[in-house]
C-alpha cells in the first residue's frame, strides 16, 4: 500500500471523497485513530491499487466537520477537535466565533456571550442534554464554566427539526464529548499549559492541565467502553475601563460663570475602573457504554464542573463633578454630532453640540465638591454544575428507540464585599459630611478618556497625602452571600420506525417531560456612612488597606491617570472577608470613642424577603416527524406540541409584614417544522427550512421580587409575572458547493419574524433642569421608583431616600424581523502537493455575515437631562425604537492555517461592526436613556504547534495579539465617546503527550 497526499485525478478523488464522508461520520467524536494516524478510504475494486489518504490534525477536523454538515438533512454547523482536548481556541465562546453567523461578546477580554444570527436567545446542550446556567437566563451553562479541553465537537443547529427541543431563536448549541464505543484504539493523553496576561499585576503564568483516557473491550457479556476527561485551569485576566459622563447641559444664555457663546456638555462624572478576574475551573467528564449485543446499548454520562470566578477590582471615582458645571470652565471643546434616532415620531435628526474635552475641575466654593472616592469591587461567582444522563438505545427490526433520564443543576453563590472610601483632602476645609473637595484635570482628546488629580493646584493633594491612610474615611460597605439554584430534570423517549414507502423512509416520534426550577435568595447587607463623626479614618483600619494598582497606563500609554491611592485590599477581602469585617467594626468602635458617635457595628448579610423567588415549570412535549428521500431530495417535516405550567413563589411585604405569594400560569404551542435538502449535483447541495419556535422569558423577568442599591444611579429591575414567551417563525435558504476535499463555498439567507419580543422599558425620575434635584418622597409621580436606602448624593439635600430609575421587561408590540445573508469559504491546498510542495500545507477559512433587525413598536425614552440637551437643538419627544442588543449588521472571520511536516499554525482575524450593548461598566442604568453603541472592533488570535515526535507536541497560543481596545459611544455610533475597554493580550504555552 502506498501513501499519497491528495494527488489522485478528479474522478478518483470524488469516489474516494464519498467513502471518506462515511468514514468521517463514523468518527465525528474525535477522529479517534489519533493525530498522527492515517484514516483510510477504500476505493471500489475498479479504481486501481489501494491507496491510503493521510488526513491529520486541522485537515482531519475540517474534513470530518464538513462531512457531517453535508450529510445532515437540516442546516447545522460543526467544529471537530483537531486532537484530544484541542479545539481551535481555549474558550468555548471563542471556539464558536469560528462559525458563520456567530458573534460573541467578551468580559475583560474573555468570551462569555454567544449570539447566533444576532441574538442571545439560544440553547446549550451537552451530549443532547439541556443545561442550566448560573443566572436567571435560559441559554444554559456559562461557556466560561466548561473547559474546551473536555469537548470533542461543537454542533450548532440553525434550522430545527420537530424533534429539536424548543426554546431557541438563533440556534441550539450541542457540546459533544468522546463516545467510548466509537474508539478504534485506546486513547490516553495529557496537556500542560501556562497562560499569562499582559495587564495583570501578577506576571507569572497560570496553569492549565487536562487529560483524557478512553478504551473499549469486547467480552462475553458484550462490548464495554469508558472515557474519562478532566481539566483544571487558572486564569488571571485584566481590563481597564475608563468612563466619562457628559450628559448635562450649560446653555449659552444661562448667565453662569462657565457659559460660552454656544451651548455645551459639561463634565458630569469620571471613573477609572480597573477590572481583574481570577478564574479557577475544574471539569470532569465521564462516559460509560455497554452494548450486550448489536441491537442494544446502555450508557451513562456525567459532567461535573466547579468554577470560582473571583473579582479583585478597584475603581476610582470623581463624584460631585456635576455641581461644578456652572463654574468649571473648559479650555477645549469638540463637536459632537448625535446623528438621528428612529423613534415613535419617525426618524429625528438630533443635531450637534459642543462638549468639553479638556480643562480643570476646581474645588467649589465651600470646599464640598468634587469628591475623590475609591472602591474595592469583589463581586465573585462560585458555581457547581452537574449534568447526568442515563439511557438505553435499541434496534428491533424496523423499530428503534432511545429512552433517557437526565438531570442538570447549577448551584451558585455570589459572595462580595465591596467598600467605598472617601479621600479627605487635608488642603481643603472639612464639614459635617465625610467628604470634601479635590481638584481634577482632564484631557479626553484623541479618543482617550483620561483624568487625574490636579496635584499642581494650590489645594491639590501631594502623593504622600494620597498615600496617607489618615486621609481616608469609610463611606460604604456592601456585602452579599446571595445564592441561585437552577435545575432541570427530564425524561425523553424517542422512536424511529423504518418504512417501505416510496418516498417516506422513516417516521420519528417521541415524548419529553421536563421539570425546571429557578430559586434566588438575595442575602445582602448595605451600610452607608455619611457623617464625619460616624466614619472611621483609614489609620484605624490600616491593616486591611493596600496601595491600589498603578499600571493603568500600560494598555495605551496614557500619562494622565490616578496612580497613587489606597483601597481595601481585594485579595484579603476574597480570602478572609470575616477578618476585614472585624477590622472595620473595630475601627468603628475606636472612632466612636474618639468622636462620641453611637454608630452601630456593620452586621453580616441577611436574606431579603422582598427579593426572594422560587419559580418552577413543568413541560410536556410530543413530536412526530416524517423523514423522506426521493431522487435528489431528502429532508423531514413534522409537528412539535408542548404544554407548560408555571408556578411562581415570592414574598409580598407591606408595612413590614411579609406574606408569601403564589401565582400560576400556563401556555401551549404547536410548532410545525420542515427541512429540505437537494443534492443537485455530486458537489452541490441546496437547503431550505421553515419552522416555528418560542423563547421563554428569563426567570428574574418573571419574578415580582426586586432589590435596591445604596447608589441613586442603578435602575431597580422590576419583574413582570405576566410576561409571555416570544414566538418566532424562521425561514432558511442556502446553497453549498463542495468543490474539493475539505473545501466548500456556501451562501445562505435567513429570515426570522418575532412577536412579543422582550423589550426593556426604562423609566427615569424627573430631574429639575436648574438644580438637578429629584423627588425625594414616595411615590415618584414624575417617574421612576422610590429607593428608601439610596444615598441622595447630588440629587437633593444630604440624606437617604430618593426616586431612582426603574426597568422592566415587557412583551414589545408589533412584529420584528431579523434577516441576513451568510457567506462561507473554506479551501485546503493539500491536493496540490506535486505543484506547490511545502506551500501545499496552507489553507484558508473565511466567513461573512450581513444581517439587520427591523420593526417592533417599543420605544426607549431619553433621561430628563438628555431630553434637555435634545430640546436645546429643537428636537422634542425624541426616543429610540427598541433595538436587538449585541447584533452587528456586518461581521467576518478570516483564518489562515498551515499544516505540514509536523508544524501546525493558525491565525484568525475577527471583526464585527458596531452594535448596541448594555455592558458598559460600573452602572446598570442606560446612559442618556439608551443602550451604548460598542464601536467597530477587530481581534487577532494566533497559535502554532510542532510535533516533536509521534507522541509529543509543543505549542504557543495568543489571544488579542494587538491588544485592540473597546470604545463605546453614547446615543449613537460615533457620537459621544463615553466608555473605553482596554483589554489584555493573553499568551499560552504548553505541551501535550499521547501515550
Amino acid at each position: 500500500m502506498k501513501k499519497v497526499e491528495r494527488s489522485e485525478d478528479a474522478l478518483l478523488r470524488r469516489l474516494r471523497y464519498r467513502k471518506l464522508v462515511l468514514a468521517c461520520l463514523a468518527t465525528t467524536t474525535l477522529g479517534v485513530t489519533g493525530a498522527g494516524q492515517a484514516q483510510t478510504a477504500s476505493p471500489s475494486a475498479n479504481t486501481g491499487p489501494l491507496e491510503e489518504v493521510v488526513v491529520t490534525g486541522i485537515r482531519r477536523s475540517l474534513e470530518t466537520a464538513l462531512a457531517e454538515k453535508r450529510a445532515s438533512d437540516n442546516l447545522v454547523e460543526v467544529i471537530i477537535a483537531e486532537d484530544i482536548g484541542k479545539l481551535p481556541d481555549q474558550n468555548l465562546a471563542e471556539v464558536l466565533e469560528n462559525v458563520t453567523g456567530i458573534q460573541i461578546t467578551r468580559e475583560a477580554g474573555v468570551g462569555t456571550g454567544v449570539q447566533i444570527r444576532g441574538t442571545n436567545a439560544n440553547r446549550t446542550e451537552i451530549n443532547g442534554v439541556s443545561t442550566v446556567g448560573s443566572g436567571s437566563g435560559r441559554s444554559g451553562i456559562n461557556f466560561e464554566d466548561v473547559s474546551a479541553g473536555i469537548i470533542a465537537a461543537v454542533e450548532v443547529t440553525k434550522a430545527p427539526e420537530a424533534k429539536t427541543v424548543e426554546g431557541s431563536v438563533g440556534g441550539t448549541i450541542n457540546l459533544r464529548t468522546i463516545r467510548p464505543l466509537d474508539l478504534k484504539e485506546r486513547v490516553a493523553s495529557v496537556r500542560v499549559q501556562g497562560e499569562n496576561s499582559s495587564l495583570s499585576t501578577d506576571s507569572s503564568f497560570t496553569p492549565r492541565l487536562s487529560g483524557t483516557y478512553g478504551d473499549n473491550w469486547t467480552t462475553d457479556s458484550g462490548d464495554f467502553g469508558v472515557v474519562i476527561s478532566a481539566s483544571y485551569a487558572e486564569q488571571d485576566v485584566t481590563a481597564f475601563r475608563p468612563r466619562v459622563d457628559r450628559d448635562n447641559f450649560v446653555g449659552s444664555d444661562s448667565g453662569v460663570a462657565s457659559a460660552q457663546s454656544f451651548d455645551f456638555l459639561p463634565i458630569q462624572f469620571f471613573v477609572q475602573d480597573y477590572d481583574n478576574y481570577e478564574y479557577e475551573t475544574s471539569n470532569l467528564a465521564g462516559s460509560l457504554e455497554w452494548a450486550p449485543n448489536d441491537s442494544v446499548k446502555f450508557y451513562f454520562d456525567a459532567i461535573i464542573n466547579d468554577q470560582e470566578r473571583r473579582q479583585e477590582s478597584s475603581r476610582v471615582q470623581a463624584s460631585g463633578v456635576s455641581d461644578l458645571r456652572n463654574t468649571a470652565i473648559p479650555t477645549e471643546f469638540e463637536t459632537v454630532n448625535f446623528g438621528s434616532l428612529d423613534g415613535s415620531n419617525g426618524v429625528q435628526n438630533l443635531g450637534s453640540i459642543q462638549a468639553a474635552v479638556r480643562g480643570l475641575i476646581p474645588v467649589e466654593e465651600g470646599d464640598a465638591d468634587p469628591n475623590l472616592r475609591f472602591n474595592t469591587d469583589t463581586n465573585s461567582r462560585l458555581t457547581d454544575s452537574e449534568i447526568f444522563s442515563l439511557g438505553a438505545e435499541w434496534n428491533r427490526g424496523a423499530l428503534s428507540g432511545r429512552v433517557e433520564v437526565s438531570s442538570s443543576s447549577s448551584d451558585s453563590s455570589t459572595p462580595s464585599f465591596n467598600t467605598t472610601l472617601n479621600f479627605i483632602n487635608p488642603n481643603v476645609a472639612t464639614n459635617s459630611s465625610n467628604e470634601n473637595g479635590t481638584p481634577f484635570i482632564y484631557d479626553i482628546t484623541g479618543g482617550s478618556l483620561a483624568f487625574g488629580v490636579a496635584q499642581s493646584e494650590a489645594n491639590g493633594p501631594s502623593t504622600a497625602q494620597l498615600l496617607d491612610a489618615a486621609n481616608y474615611m469609610l463611606r460604604d460597605v456592601q456585602q452579599s452571600q446571595s445564592r441561585a439554584e437552577n435545575s432541570e430534570d427530564a425524561f425523553v423517549a424517542d422512536f424511529t420506525y423504518d418504512l417501505d414507502w416510496s418516498a417516506i423512509t422513516s417516521v420519528d416520534f417521541g415524548f419529553r417531560r421536563n421539570e425546571t426550577s429557578s430559586l434566588r435568595d438575595e442575602i445582602t447587607s448595605s451600610v452607608g456612612l455619611r457623617s464625619f463623626d460616624e466614619s472611621p479614618t483609614g489609620n484605624l483600619f490600616a491593616n486591611v488597606l493596600t496601595v491600589g494598582p498603578d499600571n493603568f497606563n500600560e494598555a495605551d500609554g496614557r500619562t494622565l491617570y490616578v496612580r497613587d491611592f489606597l483601597t481595601v485590599d481585594p485579595e484579603l477581602v476574597a480570602s478572609s472577608p470575616e477578618a476585614v469585617l472585624d477590622a472595620l467594626n473595630a475601627a468603628i468602635v475606636a472612632n466612636n470613642a474618639i468622636t462620641g458617635s453611637d454608630r452601630e457595628p456593620i452586621s453580616s448579610p441577611t436574606s431579603s424577603t422582598s427579593a426572594f423567588f422560587d419559580i418552577s415549570e413543568e413541560t410536556n412535549a410530543l413530536y412526530a416527524q416524517a423523514n423522506f428521500e426521493a431522487g435528489i431530495f431528502r429532508g423531514n417535516f413534522g409537528l412539535r406540541y408542548l404544554e407548560t405550567d408555571v408556578t411562581s413563589r415570592a414574598n409580598s411585604e407591606v408595612n413590614g409584614v411579609v406574606t408569601p405569594t403564589t401565582s400560576t400560569s400556563s401556555y401551549d404551542f404547536m410548532l410545525p417544522r420542515i427541512n429540505l435538502a437537494a443534492s443537485v449535483t455530486d458537489d452541490v447541495v441546496l437547503r431550505a427550512g421553515w419552522g416555528k419556535d418560542i423563547r421563554r422569558p428569563n426567570f428574574d423577568d418573571l419574578s415580582s421580587a426586586y432589590t435596591f442599591s445604596t447608589s441613586p444611579n442603578p435602575a431597580v429591575d422590576l419583574g413582570n409575572p405576566g410576561l409571555e414567551p416570544e414566538e418566532v417563525t424562521s425561514f432558511d435558504l442556502s446553497a453549498e458547493w463542495y468543490f474539493a476535499p475539505s473545501s466548500v463555498v456556501s451562501i445562505g439567507y435567513f429570515n426570522k419574524k418575532r412577536t412579543g419580543l422582550f423589550a426593556r422599558n426604562d423609566e427615569s425620575p424627573f430631574e429639575d433642569p436648574v438644580t438637578g434635584f429629584r423627588d425625594i418622597t414616595d411615590p415618584c409621580e414624575a417617574g421612576g421608583i422610590f429607593n428608601p436606602i439610596a444615598d441622595i448624593n447630588v440629587f437633593g439635600p444630604v440624606g437617604v431616600g430618593v426616586c431612582v430609575p426603574s426597568s422592566q421587561t415587557i412583551n414589545g408590540a408589533g412584529e420584528t424581523t431579523q434577516e441576513g445573508f451568510e457567506l462561507a469559504f473554506q479551501y485546503d491546498l493539500s491536493e496540490f502537493e506535486d505543484q506547490l510542495g511545502w506551500a501545499s500545507g496552507f489553507g484558508v477559512i473565511a466567513n461573512y455575515t450581513k444581517q439587520e433587525f427591523s420593526g417592533g413598536d417599543s420605544f426607549l425614552d431619553p433621561t430628563s437631562r438628555a431630553a434637555t440637551v435634545f430640546e436645546s437643538n429643537g428636537v422634542v419627544d425624541a426616543n429610540l425604537r427598541a433595538q436587538l442588543l449585541d447584533l452587528s449588521e456586518n461581521s467576518y472571520n478570516i483564518t489562515v492555517f498551515y499544516e505540514k511536516h509536523g508544524l501546525s499554525a493558525r491565525m484568525r482575524y475577527t471583526w464585527r461592526e458596531a452594535y448596541r450593548s448594555d455592558d458598559f461598566g460600573s452602572t446598570s442604568s442606560y446612559p442618556w436613556g439608551f443602550p451604548v453603541v460598542q464601536e467597530d472592533r477587530g481581534q487577532l488570535n494566533a497559535s502554532i504547534s510542532y510535533d516533536v515526535s509521534d507522541n509529543l507536541n509543543i505549542g504557543i497560543e495568543a489571544v488579542n495579539l494587538t491588544e485592540e481596545e473597546v470604545q463605546q459611544s453614547c446615543v449613537n455610533e460615533g457620537a459621544l465617546l463615553c466608555f473605553q475597554g482596554l483589554t489584555d493580550r493573553r499568551i499560552t504555552v504548553g505541551a501535550s503527550y499521547r501515550f
